[in-house]
């Protein structure tokens, strides 16, 4: 919870227009629902980076994919891309060779980018409409501090 609350300030605390900050959280979610998972926020930021967007209403919306979520989006992403694609369902292979791995992980990942890039696409767009309205309201919010510990003397 704390950490949803200071990406939250975060947002809110920017000093940019309703228009960059959607435009920048919503890259941040395209990147956030890709197969990336480690590396998300640093693509974020360096595509944010180049394409002049915020980079920290980027870095906040990657957090869509996180520990708790990522599970549930990837296997949606992998159904829906193998769907998509024809494919059947991947098998483990039955010998651990490094062919046999690299076949595996060609089984998985084609289907879950064909799958991340319509999800991410669709949830791109959708948080860029409810970004740009909720960032005017983010804006007149006053959020009290997080408490703090009393230092030990």
């Amino acid at each position: 919870m704390r950490q949803l609350k200071l990406n939250v300030l975060r947002l809110i605390r920017l000093r940019a227009e309703p228009n960059d900050i959607a435009k920048g959280f919503a890259l941040g979610i395209f990147i956030g629902m890709t197969p990336t998972f480690g590396i998300q926020m640093v693509i974020a930021v360096f595509l944010a980076m180049l394409l002049e967007e915020n980079k920290i209403a980027a870095a906040v919306g990657v957090w869509i994919t996180n520990p708790l979520t990522a599970p549930f989006i990837y296997a949606l992403e992998y159904e829906s891309g193998r769907l998509l694609l024809g494919l059947d369902h991947a098998q483990l292979p039955s010998e651990l060779t490094f062919s046999a791995l690299k076949s595996l992980g060609w089984e998985v990942m084609l289907p879950m980018a064909s799958g991340s890039l319509l999800y991410g696409m669709i949830a791109s767009i959708i948080s860029y409409m409810v970004m740009l309205q909720a960032v005017p309201v983010f804006k007149t919010l006053r959020i009290p501090r997080w408490p703090r510990r009393p230092r030990k003397r």
